[in-house]
């Protein structure tokens, strides 16, 4: 298996205690199913205080349950975790192991990439002086998926196109979103239909989330900018370029590869919007990402919208 990575990915190490924004607070973490089994089988007062603190979501998912003041309640006065602690890294919860990292497999193609959500990721990719990747082989066998073979290796070849696109720096950054939007249009023209304009959601109102994580992000909404401004061009390349890597090829699934590219242009403007900086980016991620109800709205809005469309993007980004 080939096992794919941003070039600063083996750099990464949490910060723990020190985060100034915890993972560990803020967001329910779901119980796997693996775990469940694990927990299960401790039979002393640890095992009886997991159980005491398991709960389920609005989806049905096992799920532990926050503290009154959002905090995960195995999070101690330290900001350390009491779980970890106890029983090791190896038995925390899947998300918990994970994160900030996000796996996508493709048969014979495993991408790995750290997540805006996680400060200390964000920094790193905001300062990055590049986005590039690191190829690797394993002895791991391929996944097995039922996706179309013919659709994947195309849009791995346009990937690597869009990605020219955005780091062309011959041109100014608006002017190559402007023409990735263009490139996505007549890509999504090849994959099938795509029908806008269903929603009519102001579009700084698409990012006041109805699942609200940290009062900090919608205080940047409420005193958002007018007008695109890259005062930090790299940094919101470099965002962009996220977007790509991690939503991109997801497009082989359902065929909607201009949303994708939506994501990208208004990841890079995100920070103009709502303050020039790696943690502004983090807020929204943290806020959207990883948050079911959010992210399920932000992805409708980002195809039906009819202020996400091609045509009122490209004209905010005229608008400099």
């Amino acid at each position: 298996m080939i096992i794919r990575t941003p070039a600063f990915y083996k750099d990464f190490k949490c910060i723990a205690g020190d985060c100034p924004d915890s993972c560990c607070q803020g967001w329910e973490v779901d119980a796997d199913k693996d775990s469940l089994e694990y927990y299960k089988s401790l039979k002393n007062d640890f095992g009886r205080h997991i159980e005491s603190l398991l709960d389920k979501d609005e989806f049905g998912n096992t799920v532990f349950r926050l503290t009154d003041n959002k905090r995960c309640p195995f999070l101690n006065a330290e900001n350390l975790c009491d779980m970890h602690i106890e029983i090791g890294q190896e038995h925390t919860p899947y998300t918990c192991r994970t994160f900030p990292r996000f796996i996508n497999d493709f048969g014979g193609t495993r991408e790995i990439g750290i997540s805006f959500s996680c400060p200390v990721a964000a920094e790193m990719m905001w300062n990055a002086e590049s986005f590039d990747f690191c190829d690797e082989i394993n002895n791991l066998p391929p996944i097995l998926n039922d996706i179309n073979a013919e659709l994947y290796f195309k849009l791995v070849k346009a990937r690597k196109n869009a990605y020219k696109i955005v780091t062309d720096r011959g041109l100014p950054l608006n002017q190559r979103l402007i023409n990735l939007l263009d490139f996505a249009e007549n890509l999504q023209n090849e994959l099938g239909k795509y029908t806008e304009q269903d929603s009519e959601t102001d579009f700084f109102d698409v990012f006041r989330n109805p699942e609200l994580i940290n009062p900090e992000w919608l205080e940047k909404v409420d005193n958002h900018s007018d007008k695109v401004n890259f005062d930090n061009p790299k940094s919101c390349e470099n965002t962009a370029m996220y977007f790509l890597y991690r939503y991109f090829l997801t497009a082989v699934y359902d065929k909607d590869i201009l949303s994708k590219v939506k994501m990208a242009v208004i990841g890079a403007m995100i920070p103009s919007y709502f303050g020039n900086n790696a943690w502004t980016v983090h807020l929204w991620s943290k806020e959207t990402e990883h948050s079911d109800i959010n992210m399920r709205r932000y992805e409708y809005e980002l195809k039906n919208n009819v202020n996400f469309s091609v045509n009122e993007l490209k004209t905010r980004l005229t608008q400099i």
